[in-house]
């Protein structure tokens, strides 16, 4: 009998489907398409377990739809620009391009061994200028569309990077990267309008069936609508042009509680006091040493300044509220003032807290509401009641009183009931070299004017360096100088790049015409939308939403068609692949981690390989490189298999739930598939068994087909796994014919190919099937085949299980009864005498009871 050779095999079928041509994908009219998409990885030079999860399964998803008649589309690719290579490049004197590409060969040799069927024929990386080219294309498209502009903003600044950072890039308050304390400063960028959409993309949530709802929460809550007032105070001492503040607030019901106004550092007013008065010049600097994102904002300490400045409540033209230049507030969502409730909002409370300004409260706690907080915001009708209101005798609360509110305000004239929402325009400005350069030139006679489409791609020039910090496209010595598309005159170039998620935006749109000549096809209206799209619960907000909205935008300029505004049909988030952490303490007291295989596990405990010296484990923690509790996936495939790697990520959990990566599972799931191949040997090889068994074969092994297509479907692989686990026991057992043992191999083979498709291709060879099995229709279940002929019921007597009997599914109650009665072991419990009730639940259990 032949071993199980995964080393040899594994890299056999490989070949035999590159050479076929096996995964290439046809548009093909007369069958249904099915799109399946894994997020694209960034080449960071090596793969790790988490990749092998995420496009296994894709993998899964996409040769069983090929199995079952779909023409499949399955592609990869490479979200390539970005600071991770500027920065390499800076440390090693290299260029970000060469350690980009040969990272992504790098990484194609650590995933070709897996098996998965991309159609690498599609392939590209976002750094390649074919690809951003065409973006370079559409968002002139855009710009014209008027869905880009151009303003000044305050942004996240790394002084160290020099470069504008996402919000998403300040982590604790620092640059992503340097690790910098991250400024305020402002300049003038490039901006989406992915705000005029905000009600749509928040409306069209409802409508994404296929996604998690806490997906679409989590979204939902990030476009943030909210329905408010916008009102003005009238000033009394302001310098001249600021007769008025216009506020926006979210809860005009708490206006008898206003203790004082307050302005953003970034106000017009704020900088209008900052160039006549240098103490508030230095305040207004100290506040915009800390970052714009709302985490930083809210967690810094509350910092304020009194400008002096005084206006009227507009409700009471005699009650004069101070005007304060206080550090939470954000310039960019409603209008950068607000008055401030102390005493039901917790960040004003604090505040006045702080500065000793009023605490008036509004409200109060009805009787049984006792206990609540100085800073109470109530929005619950129940546990409340106004002690100063003003929109009525009976004054509502709550959403209600909220509503009230706005009307009695709108009857006074002094405001206008509005919605708005907490999303903000999209900043895609990046003063870096290693990103998509942005199409425009600046031309000192027509000002800011859009490249010409016959002069795409602008290409990123190669001869830069990087031995002084900033963007090297800002003092290379000719790149920059062009001359305007418009009037011819000599112009130069726009420096900054385009930020990275501009890049991943529309990748999934591009694969359905790699290469062509424009940014989309008539192919890609066969293609879209997405049918699955897999990735990390990471991406849930920013590249979500950005790709929600950039599929709208280039419907908008006819690059979709309207059926691809949302291009995601069905998303799944998959858990992490963790694995205990290893940690020793240094002589220095640091925490030293070590690598798994440089760890002996013992019974007591684990012990270094090296010395003997006793570890630390911390289990199931995310893999980290900074840890070092990373596991090779090329050690993996070295030692047991590709298919090893596949079976154990989809084996022990739900896909959607974090999966422990151990070294005995592992050997587990490879002893477990040497076990199959060796049944499959033995069928091939064995005599010939007992006919009478076949029925009962052929039963289970639709019963398979039906368990398991029907938990692929659901994504549920590790229930597919286990039907599988079963298959293996009952063909290692059966009596039956050769012949019928050789089918039910046959078919279980198909079962397993989508998650180990090397030896599902082993053993449909093996069993004589024709071609390859990945090209093989999926095993069609037959509906009789699953219907029960006879039933194994339980019994229980006094509430315990004694025994079991099998009897025909349609067999009376009745005589159910007296074979029960005949039982031994019911026989011994009633000794002679007669049970209190006999209880038979048909298909299910007996309850004796004596």
């Amino acid at each position: 009998m032949a071993r199980y050779a995964p080393g040899e095999t594994e890299k056999k079928w490989q070949s035999a489907w590159n050479e076929a041509g096996t995964f290439l994908a046809s548009a093909d009219p007369a069958k249904e398409k099915y799109y399946v998409l894994e997020m694209f990885p960034y080449p960071s030079g090596r793969i790790h377990m988490g990749h092998v999860r995420n496009y296994t399964l894709g993998d899964v998803v996409a040769r069983t739809k090929k199995a079952r008649g779909f023409s499949v589309l399955h592609p990869i690719g490479w979200d390539a620009f970005g600071m991770p290579a500027e920065n390499a490049a800076m440390a090693s004197g290299g260029h970000p391009k060469d350690w980009t590409y040969k990272n992504i060969e790098d990484m194609k040799r650590q995933l070709k061994p897996l098996g998965f069927s991309w159609d690498w024929t599609r392939e590209f990386a976002t750094c390649d200028p074919d690809y951003y080219g065409q973006q370079q294309a559409m968002f002139i498209d855009m710009l014209d569309k008027g869905l880009i502009y151009r303003k000044n903003a305050v942004v996240n600044w790394d002084p160290v990077d020099m470069t504008v950072l996402a919000n998403e890039q300040v982590i604790d308050g620092k640059g992503w990267r340097s690790g910098a304390a991250v400024e305020r400063k402002e300049l003038t960028q490039w901006f989406f309008k992915i705000s005029e959409m905000a009600g749509d993309l928040l409306d069209s949530l409802d409508d994404l069936e296929g996604w998690p709802e806490k997906v679409r929460l989590m979204q939902a809550n990030w476009i943030g609508k909210s329905q408010g007032l916008e009102f003005g105070f009238e000033t009394l001492n302001a310098p001249k042009g600021f007769e008025r503040i216009d506020c926006y607030t979210t809860r005009p019901d708490t206006l008898m509680g206003a203790g004082f106004v307050g302005i953003s550092p970034d106000h017009p007013l704020a900088k209008a006091l900052e160039a006549q008065d240098p103490d508030m010049a230095a305040f207004l600097a100290q506040c915009r040493k800390g970052g714009t994102t709302e985490e930083a904002i809210e967690t810094a300490e509350k910092l304020g300044r009194d400008t002096g400045i005084r206006v009227k409540h507009p409700l009471n033209p005699d009650w004069e509220l101070p005007v304060w230049v206080a550090n939470f507030i954000l310039m960019d969502y409603g209008t950068g003032a607000i008055f401030g409730c102390s005493a039901h909002d917790q960040r004003d409370f604090e505040f006045a807290t702080k500065y000793d300004l009023p605490i008036i409260p509004v409200f109060e706690p009805i009787e049984g509401s006792e206990g609540l907080s100085a800073a109470y915001s109530p929005l619950k009708s129940e546990t409340v009641r106004y002690i100063r209101g003003f929109a009525g005798a009976q004054v509502q609360t709550g959403e209600d009183g909220v509503a009230a509110a706005i009307a009695a305000c709108e009857d006074k004239g002094f405001g206008t009931g509005v919605t708005k929402f907490r999303l903000r325009d999209w900043g895609l400005s990046r003063q870096r070299y290693w990103g998509c350069p942005i199409p425009v030139v600046h031309c000192a006679d027509c000002g800011v004017v859009p490249e010409s489409k016959d002069n795409l791609p602008i290409r990123l020039p190669d001869d830069v360096s990087f031995d002084v910090p900033g963007n090297p496209l800002d003092r290379h010595p000719t790149w920059r100088n062009c001359s305007c598309p418009k009037c011819g005159a000599q112009a130069l170039r726009e420096t900054d790049t385009m930020d990275t998620f501009v890049d991943s935006s529309w990748y999934y749109s591009r694969f359905t015409c790699a290469g062509a000549d424009t940014p989309t096809t008539d192919e890609t209206r066969y293609w879209m939308n997405v049918d699955q799209y897999i990735g990390g619960i990471e991406h849930a907000i920013l590249h979500l939403l950005y790709s929600r909205f950039f599929a709208r935008a280039m419907n908008d300029t006819g690059h979709l068609p309207d059926t691809a505004r949302e291009p995601f049909n069905a998303l799944f988030t998959q858990g992490m692949v963790t694995h205990a952490i290893y940690k020793t303490t240094g002589t220095d007291g640091r925490a030293v981690y070590h690598y798994p295989e440089d760890v002996d596990q013992r019974e007591d405990g684990a012990f270094l390989k090296s010395d003997g010296s006793k570890v630390d484990v911390i289990p199931s923690a995310k893999m980290s490189k900074s840890k070092n509790n990373v596991v090779d996936p090329m050690n993996i495939i070295q030692e047991f298999g590709a298919d090893t790697a596949r079976w154990f990520v989809l084996s022990d959990s739900p896909p959607e739930r974090d999966v422990e990566w151990t070294a005995a599972g592992a050997e587990a799931a490879s002893k477990f598939l040497a076990r199959v191949w060796r049944i499959a040997n033995d069928i091939a090889e064995g005599a010939d068994g007992d006919a009478k068994a076949d029925q009962d074969l052929l039963k289970a092994t639709h019963k398979a087909i039906d368990e398991i297509t029907k938990s692929i479907d659901s994504f549920a692989f590790n229930k597919a796994l286990a039907k599988l686990y079963e298959q293996a026991n009952t063909l290692q057992k059966t009596k039956a014919s050769n012949a019928a043992r050789r089918e039910a191999m046959k078919l279980t083979a198909q079962l397993m190919a989508p998650m180990v498709p090397h030896i599902g291709e082993d053993i449909w060879a093996l069993m004589g099937g024709d071609g390859f099995v990945v090209d093989a229709p999926w095993p069609v279940v037959d509906p009789a085949m699953l219907v029960e002929d006879v039933v194994t019921l339980p019994i229980q007597i006094n509430g315990k299980r004694r025994a079991e009997i099998s009897v025909p599914k349609d067999m009376p109650k009745e005589e159910i009864e007296k074979l029960v009665l005949a039982q031994d072991n019911v026989l011994r419990a009633l000794d002679g005498g007669q049970p209190k009730k006999l209880i038979v639940v048909p298909g299910r259990i007996v309850n004796v009871v004596i």
